[in-house]
């Protein structure tokens, strides 16, 4: 029976399921054997996908489920692009992106136009459409760039920026030429294509975070904020589309919207990255190497000389412009392939001004055929050219991307910069499991000798007959949260009379530089709860503690409120939470306002001048009067407490009454208490922690070098 359905079988694939079988199967099989060959697994796709299409063996067509799915995949291409960029150096460095999208627009631009008008000879307004093909380009060889984990890179923030930039030229001079082959254009298309792309690009930046914000607040089951992510995503390219514009556009400006909200450490992220790596984007690259026709470039000589022309010029140009680029901005050799890379694949826009200016009929020539505004040997070229620019790309950004990725994880900074952190979170509710997990992953730094431990402990003094299952549970819930964002989770369970003994010996074990704890939003905060932590905790283990309660995600936090003793300086841990501080601004896209003494706020001035995040400085020093902190706090905001210990040089008096003001004024907001590490008095078990050279300048009162020393291996 099997055998009958196998040789019943037609070219081409008719069945949805075989169909999608097939390409599973590309999807898997083609990057793992291509790998041996150091062969972009992007490139082997765009291959394979030649070769089953129409104009290979013709296994299956190019129909609408892999067009909508081929759409799907650019979108997601240029959401990710939008998401994983960093605002904070995308906004330093805008004029470097608007610089290069000039540079990527107007040489491949002028080329274009030279090569089309004075060499193949063709009128102003053909010559105008085929020089606005070379100007535009599709971030084909973005999943390179974010497998080798340098999306941050300033050469790809500004290449993702000027791509914004030339493909919506790009796309304006398409439809500039499109309605004066027409007569469309005068004064009311102007004005119609500025107003709606106006509204659409403030809809998408005002109105969405806005909505996303509310929406992740309240929703969090996994499944609806995915659905809800990949909604925004189409309907910014939906808005985008209907003020004129290409619907790449609106899915850029929809992941610069979302930015601040999805974490690169949150479980959402990983989603988004992980459907869209392993479907989305595959479906896109097979669609595109099944529109590559090999026999077009050998069908006739003027179809090899446009296409020759076509992508010399196409690489060419595009060259011209990241070498100008690096040269302006004195950047290395790596950075400039990483923009050539980026910035010389056709794909999109090209696929849309040539099918455009193929379908717009001038006239009838004398035999009766169609005279086009592009011909078909320029629809055929440009499909050659889109297979070798997509190759060319492919190479360049990989090989830019591995060298700059091998230099950010030289082993030799490693021995420089011997911090480790090993994170413990003490979890007690099942709650408030997801907020503490998730809080630790965007202050912990991404390093493979750093650990992260979740610890239940069960009262051996008062049992209770079902904690030992609950204790389970608990833990286990907390496995499935961290295994959701690909962080291993070590567990821990304990039994012991006493609570505060339970963590101490774990610290020990673990050798945790960090401890979090939480407070359920049930729960009210006291001062015995507070001395109890300090004498049983604080005194006997030499950690950064840090006691959270949250009544709302900290990736729709907008501003973290820090308040800081006078004196905290000077005390060993102060580096350390700063750092802390830091990282959860730079993941989550927050504002750090600080209120400190005229010292610390110095110190923290000088550090933040070395760094591209969003902070504010204010002077404060009387803990007495702490609720006039209160008249500052917006909706939400979360508000940071640096504690101290009643020995050491910045306790202030006024702490006592944190817990009274917590429990009546800031119900209504997240809130963190952090207690500096110190060194202890007794045995310190976790000397390997220091190090030598930030005690010493610390010692000779260079605090703000030990800060930048921390930050350079955040």
């Amino acid at each position: 029976m099997i055998l009958t359905a196998i040789t019943n079988v037609t070219l081409p694939l008719t069945d949805p399921i075989l169909k999608f079988l097939v390409i599973l199967v590309i999807i898997l099989a083609a990057p793992i054997l291509l790998r041996k060959l150091k062969i972009p697994s992007i490139l082997g796709l765009i291959i394979s996908g030649a070769i089953i299409g129409p104009n290979g063996i013709n296994l299956m067509e190019r129909d609408g489920s892999i067009i909508l799915s081929g759409t799907a995949g650019l979108l997601y291409i240029m959401f990710l692009a939008g998401l994983d960029i960093d605002l904070a150096d995308f906004k330093k460095n805008s004029s470097k992106s608007i610089l290069f999208g000039l540079y990527t627009f107007s040489i491949p631009l002028l080329f274009g136009f030279v090569s089309g008008f004075y060499i193949l000879h063709f009128s102003l307004n053909s010559s105008l459409l085929l020089a606005s093909m070379f100007a535009s380009h599709t971030l084909i060889a973005y999943p390179i760039i974010s497998r080798y984990g340098i999306t941050k890179n300033r050469a790809v923030t500004i290449a993702v920026g000027g791509t914004l930039i030339t493909d919506t030229l790009s796309l304006l001079v398409l439809a500039s030429v499109v309605g004066m082959t027409t007569g469309e254009v005068n004064s009311a298309f102007w004005i119609r294509i500025i107003v709606s792309t106006i509204i659409a690009v403030s809809i998408i930046a005002f109105l969405f975070p806005v909505i996303a914000r509310w929406f992740l607040k309240r929703f969090k089951d996994r499944v609806s904020q995915y659905i809800f992510v990949l909604a925004m995503v189409f309907f910014g390219a939906v808005l985008s589309e209907l003020a004129g514009i290409e619907g790449i556009v609106g899915a850029f400006l929809a992941g610069l919207s979302l930015n601040k909200l999805i974490p690169s450490t949150s479980p959402l992220m990983n989603r988004i990255e992980f459907v869209g790596n392993a479907i989305f984007i595959p479906f896109f690259l097979i669609g595109v190497g099944m529109l590559v026709d090999y026999r077009a470039f050998f069908s006739d000589f003027q179809t090899i000389k446009v296409a020759l022309l076509l992508t010399f010029i196409a690489i060419a140009s595009k060259y011209i412009a990241s070498w100008i680029t690096q040269k302006s901005f004195k950047y290395t050799p790596d950075e400039r392939n990483v923009i050539f890379g980026l910035s010389n694949a056709r794909v999109a826009a090209t696929l849309a001004i040539v099918t455009v200016g193929y379908n717009i009929i001038l006239g009838h020539a004398e035999s009766g055929e169609p005279v086009r505004l592009l011909s078909q040997s320029v629809l055929d070229g440009t499909i050659v050219m889109i297979l070798i620019t997509c190759t060319v790309a492919s190479f360049a950004a990989q090989k830019g991307a591995r060298k700059i990725s091998l230099l950010q994880s030289d082993p030799n900074n490693e021995k420089d910069n011997p911090v480790y952190e090993n994170f413990l979170i003490s979890l007690s509710h099942p709650d408030n499991i997801d907020e503490l997990i998730n809080l630790s992953m965007l202050i912990k730094k991404k390093d493979k000798r750093n650990s992260l431990y979740a610890l239940n402990v069960i009262n051996n003094k008062n049992p209770d007959p079902g904690a030992d299952k609950k204790s389970r549970e608990i833990l286990e819930k907390a496995q499935i949260k961290a295994s959701a964002a690909d962080v291993h989770l070590n567990t821990l369970l304990r039994y012991d009379r006493s609570v505060p003994n339970a963590i101490m010996s774990v610290i020990k074990e673990t050798q945790a530089s960090d401890l979090i704890l939480g407070l359920h939003i049930q729960y009210v905060m006291t001062e015995s709860f507070l001395g109890n932590l300090t004498e049983n905790i604080l005194e006997n283990s030499n950690v950064t503690t840090y006691i959270y309660r949250s009544v709302q995600p900290v990736s729709t936090i907008r501003r973290h409120i820090v308040v800081i003793p006078q004196h905290a300086e000077t005390e060993l841990g102060f580096p350390f939470w700063v750092v802390k501080m830091w990282r959860l601004a730079l993941n989550t896209g927050s504002k750090l306002i600080f209120y400190g003494a005229k010292e610390t706020i110095n110190i923290l001035k000088d550090v933040h001048q070395n760094n591209h995040i969003e902070a504010e400085f204010n002077l404060f020093n009387n803990w007495d009067d702490f609720l006039v902190l209160k008249q500052n706090m917006q909706k939400d905001d979360n508000m940071v407490i640096v504690m101290s210990r009643r020995n050491k040089t910045s306790y202030q008096s006024g702490m006592k009454n944190i817990p009274n003001y917590l429990n009546k004024y800031f119900t209504s907001y997240n809130f963190m208490l952090i207690y500096p590490m110190q060194l202890s008095t007794k045995e310190n078990n976790n000397a390997s922690l220091l190090d030598a050279s930030i005690l010493a300048s610390m010692e000779i009162g260079g605090i703000g070098k030990a800060i930048s020393k921390i930050l350079k291996v955040k």
